[in-house]
């Protein structure tokens, strides 16, 4: 039977197990509302209907995130799309399957500056993975189809579908392709024998080894066959931000996240290891620091599916392209049991040289509610964090038992991300404790969200760790520009108690250290969304700290 590219849509995304899409609607997308009318009334869908498009698409990437599915959201034509620009380029740093949809004017229009009219596919082409204008109602199922398909295999991001309006009106015979097949896109999966032989011969000669993880062993699911490596050839283990959660964090081989702010003993580690066995990482400036003087006495084995990431920053002694999880399984049969107690010593020296601390005082510190969060949480609680000293805090002094509980924006950094993600991780995992550890600055950049969180009933806890600046910008003007805090204030910053009053949420304000645990576990009793205000020191800073430029082991340290 015939179907108009709206019913289309709305089958395709049926057909893809869609569960939920986070958009805002507008004309050049009322074909397409009106036809997710029935399918939303019938339960078949759900819309959730955010305040801002950058808010629907963080929110779609925090969902793909937490749940490891494809998150959907859409927008408009013109100022819509536009407003997508920065969420996708978020996803798109961090390697995170969202399919985003757009209205776009009819075809007939396109080019001639009609009402909200923007090259949608042209100014988001360097912030997605692919993308597409559809021009004809028939190409539009196959293009869903490949959509889905690009967003989550080989290594995952973004992809946006444009779809002008007369599309969406057109009518065709609904053909649904069961298989995708792209002849320019054929992405390795299975790693070279010869290369997974190769770097069993380094791991097994090794004697001061070192995992360095990243974000794309979380992708590929792989946090089982990481440990086992880990614990059968004795090798400590750190990961980047993007990594956090791949091992327990209070495992005995974890060392905690490496780089500009990672522990004092896992950049010593790094610098004084004799292999450094990379997985889904990227060896980027926040963490290998100077990179002429990064690991200088390690051999580098690099994992990755995405081959133009191995050797893009360093020199790398062995590649090998593929799924992690799949080489990491044959890894595992050539590599021999090992200990290497002297080297498990030295590092364990360092621990005891630079600890993670901070004044232990009866002053409110961040990194204090950041604890108390991970104790009464018991570290089951997804955290989301927004971007700056909130996000270093989070992942330092946080506790993450398993994969997919710590999101954050890492390549981007972008502020606002937090609690419209949260929003996306509750509702694909709704059973889960969610928090946003917010920054004052950040949780203001999308704030609106909060009318979505409470329309939507989407408990999700935010502790905003306020201390009226923009703090990690002010801490680099204190440490590197004299103390010269140049527009890094927020003094005139709202009562978000009050703020959170206003859009029906309940609002918490802490001002006293002996109030914290009290507060975090009064918001976990109440059903709905919580904003915890926690007045803390302005001046705190976050340790340890390398400097931009300098090597991972010249290292700021000292109590915050």
């Amino acid at each position: 039977m015939k179907m108009t590219g709206a019913q289309i849509f709305v089958e395709c995304l049926k057909r893809e197990k869609v569960d939920v899409i986070f958009g805002i609607p507008g004309g050049a997308l009322l074909p397409i509302m009106d036809a997710l009318y029935g399918a939303v009334e019938k339960s078949q869908l759900r819309f959730i209907l955010a305040r801002h498009e950058q808010g629907a698409g963080h929110m779609a990437d925090g969902y793909a995130r937490a749940t490891g599915r494809v998150g959907v959201c859409m927008a408009t034509s013109g100022p819509g799309a536009t407003n997508l620009v920065t969420a996708l380029a978020t996803a798109h740093m961090d390697s995170v399957p969202i399919v985003a949809f757009t209205g776009q004017v009819a075809t007939t229009l396109v080019g001639n500056d009609a009402f909200q009219e923007a090259d949608t596919t042209g100014i988001t082409r360097s912030v997605t993975k692919y993308n597409y204008l559809v021009k004809d109602v028939k190409d539009l199922a196959r293009i869903i189809r490949e959509a889905f398909h690009i967003a989550s295999s080989g290594r995952p991001g973004p992809v946006l579908v444009d779809i002008p309006t007369d599309v969406q009106r057109d009518e065709c015979e609904f053909v649904w392709p069961e298989k995708v097949d792209i002849r320019s896109y054929k992405p390795t999966y299975r790693g070279h024998p010869k290369q997974i032989e190769l770097a069993a011969e380094l791991i097994n000669k090794s004697e001061r080894p070192v995992l360095y993880v990243g974000g794309g062993a979380i992708i590929s699911n792989c946090s089982d066959e990481i440990k086992k490596l880990a614990e059968k050839a004795e090798i400590p283990l750190t990961f980047t931000l993007m990594g956090a959660g791949i091992i327990p964090t209070d495992h005995e081989l974890s060392l905690g996240m490496l780089g500009m702010h990672g522990t004092y003993y896992a950049n010593h580690a790094v610098q004084n290891c004799d292999l450094l066995i990379a997985v889904g990482a990227r060896f980027d400036d926040r963490v290998a620091g100077n990179i002429a003087t990064f690991a200088p006495h390690a051999k580098i084995i690099h994992i990755d599916i995405d081959p133009t990431s191995i050797s893009k920053n360093v020199r790398v002694d062995v590649p090998i392209v593929g799924d992690a999880r799949g080489i990491l399984k044959e890894l595992l049969k050539n590599v021999k049991n090992a200990k290497h107690s002297k080297w498990l010593e030295r590092i364990n020296t360092w621990r005891k040289e630079g600890p993670l601390e901070y004044s232990k005082d009866d002053k409110l510190r961040p990194q204090y509610v950041v604890e108390k969060i991970a104790e009464i949480t018991g570290g089951h609680a997804i955290i989301t964090t927004e971007v700056g000293q909130n996000q270093m805090w989070a992942v330092q002094f946080g506790k993450f038992l398993e994969p997919r509980t710590f999101i954050s924006s890492g390549g981007l950094g972008t502020m606002g991300y937090g609690f419209p993600a949260a929003i996306g991780a509750q509702v694909g995992q709704p059973d889960k404790v969610v928090f946003d550890i917010a920054g004052d600055g950040s949780i203001q950049m999308n704030i609106q969200e909060l009318a979505t969180a409470v329309k939507n009933k989407i408990p999700v806890k935010i502790a905003i760790l306020n201390n009226s600046y923009l703090g990690m910008v002010r801490q680099w003007q204190q440490m590197f520009y004299k103390r010269r805090y140049s527009e890094t204030s927020l003094e005139g910053n709202p009562d978000f108690v009050r703020v959170a009053e206003a859009y029906g949420a309940t609002g918490i304000k802490v001002t006293k250290k002996d109030e914290v645990k009290s507060a975090i576990k009064k918001a976990l009793e109440i059903k709905g969304l919580v904003v915890l205000d926690f007045h803390v020191e302005q001046e705190e800073n976050v340790f340890p700290m390398v400097p931009s430029g300098k090597a991972l082991d010249e290292i700021v340290r000292g109590l915050a």
